[in-house]
């Protein structure tokens, strides 16, 4: 059973940034595919970033491409998701999720999630 511990959340003013980082524990880290995921009031969860079980494959939402980066290192078990240039529409509960399989951008496909951390950005 694999579980996960996101952390990094907070507040910051449009413009600034964030990292987030999530912790893995429970499984073969190098084996799962990770993602972010995102979740605003009253809005459905979405897809934020993927990365592949080397790192060598990632994936972004396309409104996020250029601000957002995802990474990981597979010797602390641990991915990560640089937030740049950061704007209210951003604030939301961040999620991270793995699967063992190939990746994908539904959250259906996601079979472990962390609890999530808050972002809120203000104006």
């Amino acid at each position: 059973q694999v579980q996960l511990a996101e952390s990094g959340g907070g507040l910051v003013e449009a413009g600034g940034s964030l990292r987030l980082s999530c912790a893995a524990s429970g499984g073969t880290f190098s084996r799962l595919v990770m993602a972010w995921f995102r979740q605003a009031p009253g809005k459905e969860r979405e897809f934020v970033a993927a990365i592949s079980w080397s790192g060598g494959i990632t994936d972004y939402a396309d409104s996020l491409k250029g601000r957002f980066t995802i990474s990981r290192d597979n010797a602390k078990n641990t991915v990560y998701l640089q937030m740049n240039s950061l704007k209210p529409e951003d604030t939301a509960v961040y999620y991270c999720a793995a699967r063992s399989t190939a990746w994908s951008r539904g959250s259906y496909a996601y079979d472990y999630w962390g609890q999530g951390t808050q972002v809120t950005v203000s104006s």
